[in-house]
């Protein structure tokens, strides 16, 4: 509820402090005293928009600070917590408005956004007049206070819910689907990279040791050439040793002609012939050692080269072949699977559509269900005011096509001011005494569900004679009983039901000639006095006095 107002340099306001209790408070005054002026005030609390014409005159700048008290789990609470907000304690609105036209938003004393102050206070307070354009004549608002009177928040739960499940198996198939479409793009590349890969068989460190063993062979390739020429030098048909052999056999068969003339030289070719032989046979097993297969060396370099074709062509090292062959294998498994994994996804989302389906058509039935029982709760409430002629409607258009996480249905509340006059939305429809009324006949039929905790009625009390007033008073302290109720009023009718009473009025300043609004709480002496007045005008009679007796005795 609404604790307290505080308000600084406003208009005709320059300081007050305005307390409020539970129940139905009314505000009473004479024409131009400053009623507008406090509700204009509230509204800027509420984060209703500045006007640099607020500040009063000579001042830099204004300040209204609205004061709540608010149970633990009121939505405005959670609102706060959302926003990083301290929600603990009383609520406390701040709104200061500068001459210069900007303004200031605080909510317990933290700067905020007029946005957030806006919809914070919009949970705290309604107000309803003739010209207002907020809660109830807010289409926008009429599906969640069907739902609130029906007590469907369980159903719509599951809506919600239902919905969330519905846009995330299609957003996940949409995501999904296009990833396989853009594999299949690729998926007769990857066939065929797979297939070369896994043929080629590529191993870790193969290259390194190709490359290797290419060397070595390379490098026995050129020394087998060198030793089979010198093979070839001492076993051909060039070599020496047979003629050594030969020229050593003549001269031993001329040793015994000349004896020790010989000697010396035969036993040194003989040396040489073994050395020459014992080369020629060394020789011969290096050939054997260094034995050289030229078609491993072509084995090897047409593997070497096919291992490095196939790395330049997948722009990856040699080594890095085998982790891109089983990369790829796996990405072409995971289309393969992804194909079946996008049927299975697609009869998700059919089955999360179908359970979407059911639940808002459930749903959308039993708001059908509610729209009926709203309506004749509201017709109950019409004749009393006078608008027993009037019929209130609930219309509801169903479009699946609409879906949405709050269902598939689109609720507006319509009127009929007369028999065979064509409904039409309540705002257009009504005229500023007929809406107030069906605004009143509205909240009467939701009591307490759907609504702020605080309801502010601004005049709708205008225009209608005794009878509607003593009914329109009759009704606002039944609402009294489950919200805190302010109404604004000249209905003195309205005024006897109160269960505290604001007179404002305004007061002079001396000779500086300027006037301020003050409010007065009123006890019964001054309150029977103030009805009197409401009941006759400037001069009060004892006639006045005596009705105002009767109406405040009636009230209890």
């Amino acid at each position: 509820m609404l604790v307290e107002l505080s308000i600084r340099d406003i208009v005709l306001i320059d300081r007050l402090e305005i307390g409020f209790r539970r129940g139905l408070t009314v505000m009473t005054g004479e024409t131009g005293a400053g009623k507008s002026i406090l509700l204009d005030s509230l509204t800027l609390a509420l984060g209703g928009r500045g006007d640099a014409g607020l500040v009063r005159h000579g001042a830099s700048q204004g300040q209204v600070a609205a004061v709540f008290d608010v149970p633990a789990g009121h939505p405005a609470r959670a609102i706060l917590t959302e926003n990083a907000v301290d929600a603990d304690g009383e609520i406390i609105l701040r709104r200061v408005q500068s001459a210069d036209g900007r303004t200031r938003a605080f909510i317990n004393d933290q700067a905020v956004g007029v946005a957030l102050m806006r919809t914070v206070g919009a949970a705290l307070v309604e107000i309803h007049g003739q010209h207002d354009e907020r809660a109830l004549v807010d289409p926008a608002a009429h599906r969640s206070l069907i739902d609130a009177f029906g007590g469907l928040e369980a159903a719509c739960a599951a809506v919600s819910s239902a919905w969330t499940a519905r846009r995330t198996a299609e957003t996940a198939l949409v995501r999904h689907r296009e990833k396989v479409e853009a594999a299949r793009r690729e998926v007769d590349y990857l066939r065929a990279a797979v297939e070369e890969l896994e043929a080629l068989g590529a191993e870790v460190g193969e290259e390194e040791a190709l490359a290797a063993a290419r060397t070595d062979m390379m490098r026995s390739e050129k020394i087998a050439g060198d030793l089979r020429d010198a093979f070839d030098a001492l076993d051909g048909s060039g070599s020496p040793i047979p003629e050594i052999a030969s020229v050593m056999k003549r001269l031993d068969r001329k040793r015994a002609e000349a004896p020790g003339l010989v000697d010396g030289p035969t036993e040194s070719l003989g040396r040489a012939l073994d050395a020459l032989e014992e080369a020629r046979g060394g020789l011969e097993a290096a050939l054997v050692a260094v034995a050289f297969d030229p078609r491993a060396l072509e084995r090897t370099e047409e593997r070497l080269f096919a291992l490095r074709a196939a790395a330049r062509k997948h722009q990856v090292p040699v080594d890095a072949l085998p982790a891109l062959a089983e990369r790829m294998a796996g990405e072409l498994a995971e289309i393969d699977a992804g194909e079946e994994r996008l049927a299975a996804m697609e009869a998700a989302v059919v089955e999360a559509r179908a359970a979407y389906d059911s639940v808002a058509d459930d749903l959308s039935r039993r708001r059908m269900v509610a729209a009926r029982a709203l309506e004749s709760a509201v017709a109950a409430e019409l004749p009393a005011l006078k608008l027993e002629r009037a019929a209130f409607l609930v219309e509801i258009a169903s479009d699946p096509a609409a879906a949405g996480p709050e269902g598939i249905d689109q609720v507006e509340f319509w009127v009929r001011t007369n028999p065979g006059t064509r409904p039409g939305p309540m705002m257009k429809v009504a005229s500023g005494g007929e809406l107030s009324r069906f605004l009143l006949a509205l909240k009467v039929a939701l009591a307490d569900r759907g609504s702020a905790p605080t309801l502010v009625f601004d005049e709708i009390d205008t225009g209608v004679g005794g009878a509607v007033a003593e009914a329109i008073g009759l009704r606002l302290s039944r609402l009294a009983g489950g919200v805190q109720v302010i109404a604004v009023t000249h209905a003195p009718q309205v005024a006897a039901r109160a269960d505290g009473h604001l007179l404002i009025a305004k007061e002079a300043h001396g000779q500086e000639d300027r006037v301020s609004t003050r409010v007065i709480p009123i006890d019964d002496a001054v309150r029977r006095e103030e009805i009197a007045r409401m009941l006759a005008g400037s001069t009060i009679t004892d006639e006045a006095r005596a009705a105002a007796d009767r109406l405040l005795a009636g009230s209890h």
